[in-house]
């Protein structure tokens, strides 16, 4: 759609104009893993159509609308699921994603009907995850610590 990088925030403003049940973007589960989600299927659904004959009729809002409405369906499903799951009773919103104010409003609304709070930071500090851990990977080069181009993927490394 030629928004630029990062598209989150534009997506958020186009979408606000458009209408969020104009094109029906699948809403990718994992049967057996009901926790679980990937965003590779809506992404390839969203190409196709842009490509399409239908992509080039669809306002640019309709088309933001339907895919923010999308996703954010897909985080705040599971989201709840989890909660109910682990009988949480607080639910935390962070990263870059917490600056989304549809996935905000959304999921206030459900986790409020499941008598849930949702505790979300303001937007100047909704960063992106992938800055944060830049920042860490330049205090260690700064160290003099370096990893191999095959290091492995550990969400629970010290930084």
């Amino acid at each position: 759609m030629g928004l630029g990088y990062p598209g989150g925030k534009v997506i958020d403003d186009l979408s606000r104009a458009g209408n969020p049940k104009e094109v029906k973007f699948p809403r990718a589960r994992v049967k057996s893993a009901p926790l679980d989600f990937s965003f590779s299927g809506i992404k390839t659904a969203v190409a196709l159509y842009v490509a399409s004959e239908n992509g080039s009729a669809t306002l640019p809002a309709d088309l933001a609308a339907s895919f923010q409405e999308a996703v954010v369906e897909m985080l705040v499903r599971p989201t709840m699921l989890a909660a109910r799951e682990l009988d949480a009773g607080t639910i935390v919103l962070t990263g870059g994603v917490a600056a989304n104010s549809r996935l905000r409003a959304s999921l206030a609304q459900a986790a409020e009907a499941d008598g849930r709070r949702l505790i979300a930071p303001s937007f100047k500090y909704c960063t992106d995850n992938a800055a944060m851990i830049a920042m860490a990977g330049s205090y260690r080069l700064l160290r003099g610590e370096r990893d191999s181009l095959g290091i492995d993927a550990e969400a629970n490394l010290p930084l």
